[in-house]
């Protein structure tokens, strides 16, 4: 594991400082050239949450990952640049699903002279810079996104990137590492799981970010959306190559069962 080799993965010629402007640039990199993408989970194959084998696979094989994935490479090259990192315990949903949701995410704080931020690249579409551990609104990338304090050291991230937002809690503790490591196990094996269920693949551009599910492909940006349907294999082939930089070829498999589930949700 080289740090000079991530920082080439996302585009960065030389090492930052250990400053808010430093941890922008890389966050802004890494979401820039690194996609969200679960078609591991898709193809069955186990991912696992240590970081040799994630580092090889982001950057080794440029690839993208999940939060477990994208959040554990990223908060180990933060750490090697002199940042001052703590892995957090977050839930997508814990609104909803309550304690069963803790762990489900990892998220990172920061701790700058200028404050406590937290960094988080494995959200899909979430704020494309670091967000300020503090109450309220903010817009990043063009998007509206906003922080809530809850009590008893939990603050809760709404996204307003689709019309329904999107929430997910985060406790600003050290994590549970093996709370962390059970979710990572379950998100993709139970067959309720949307990561066994659904392809997902997102990556944020410059105002805007590119989202596949399943068969829909969407360009979202702050004012509107364009979207359309893929067509076939070959098709869904060369838009994980243009649209996300992925070469996964043994992709075009799973084509039937994304039509399926295209249909069982949508219709024919």
């Amino acid at each position: 594991m080289h740090l000079s080799s991530y920082l080439a993965r996302i585009g960065i010629d030389g090492p930052p400082p250990p400053t808010l402007e430093g941890l922008r640039l890389l966050h802004r990199a890494h979401l820039l050239s690194v996609p969200f993408e679960n078609l591991d989970v898709q193809l069955g194959l186990k991912i696992a949450i240590d970081r040799e084998p994630t580092f090889e696979k982001i950057v080794g094989r440029r690839r993208g990952g999940w939060c477990f994935e994208m959040n554990g490479v990223f908060g180990w090259a933060l750490a090697e640049l002199g940042f001052r990192v703590t892995r957090l315990s977050g839930g997508v949903m814990r609104e909803k699903n309550g304690a069963l949701a803790e762990g489900n995410h990892l998220v990172l704080r920061v701790d700058l002279d200028e404050g406590v931020y937290l960094a988080d690249v494995g959200f899909g579409d979430g704020p494309i810079t670091p967000m300020p551990l503090r109450e309220g609104a903010f817009v990043a990338n063009g998007f509206r996104y906003e922080l809530t304090p809850l009590g008893e050291d939990w603050w809760r991230l709404a996204d307003h990137v689709s019309p329904t937002p999107l929430t997910y809690d985060v406790k600003i503790a050290p994590a549970d590492e093996a709370q962390l490591a059970g979710q990572c196990a379950m998100l993709q094996t139970a067959p309720a799981s949307p990561f066994v269920q659904n392809l997902v693949v997102q990556r944020q551009r410059e105002g805007g970010i590119t989202i596949l599910r399943g068969r829909v492909l969407r360009q979202v940006r702050p004012d509107g959306a364009d979207e359309r349907l893929l067509e076939s294999a070959d098709d869904l082939l060369a838009v994980l190559a243009g649209e996300f930089g992925l070469d996964v070829p043994e992709a075009a498999a799973l084509w039937p069962k994304i039509v399926e589930r295209h249909e069982a949700l949508f219709g024919g």
